[in-house]
């Protein structure tokens, strides 16, 4: 079972996106049968199956193994991933992209979405994947505002003339600023 499966056909979305089947994917975290699913959510073991059945034609669950029960064979099946991961192309935006200022929601957007496909796409096989996480809050007030943004985008721009070269492994560093409550301009 994979750790995070990141999903880009709309297939896969709309067969996941149906609260039944959420929950029977919670319940195919460790392998079960349809029929054992169905006791855990009060359901038919037909229903479960219809579910299940859409679920593994979307590649979102896989039959693990099978049994002879009563003299009929029962599938095994199992989520594909802990966690599942819809593309932002999925959702999308109306209209044409165009360029975006670099302090508008839609820059920031673009952004998400960008460092959202990269990390889909890294080989999560490798035994090393150097990356860096950080988050924190800075508190700023309003009429700072414009020195701050300033101030961080000209650090920014230093470490990419220190470490812009054309050797090395390839890192993308994407940094996002935006409010984490409503602002209010005194």
């Amino acid at each position: 079972m994979r750790d995070v499966l990141y999903l880009e056909q709309i297939e896969q979305a709309e067969a996941l996106l149906k609260p039944q089947r959420i929950e029977v994917l919670r319940q195919l975290a460790e392998p079960h049968s349809c029929t054992e699913v169905a006791a855990a959510l009060g359901q038919t073991p037909q229903r479960v199956y219809y579910h299940v059945k859409r679920l593994v034609e979307a590649g979102l669950v896989t039959q693990v193994t099978e049994r002879r029960v009563r003299g009929v064979n029962e599938g095994v099946y199992q989520a594909g991933a802990r966690s599942y991961w819809l593309s932002p192309g999925l959702v999308g935006r109306l209209g044409l992209r165009r360029a975006q200022d670099e302090l508008s929601l839609g820059h920031l957007l673009d952004l998400v979405e960008q460092v959202q496909a990269d990390i889909a796409g890294l080989d999560r096989t490798r035994p090393e994947l150097p990356s860096l996480g950080v988050s924190g809050e800075i508190r700023v007030r309003p009429e700072q505002r414009q020195r701050f943004f300033d101030d961080l985008k000209t650090t920014l721009q230093d470490l990419f003339a220190r470490y812009g070269g054309a050797e090395g492994d390839a890192f993308r560093l994407a940094v996002a600023c935006y409010p984490t409550e409503e602002q209010t301009d005194e």
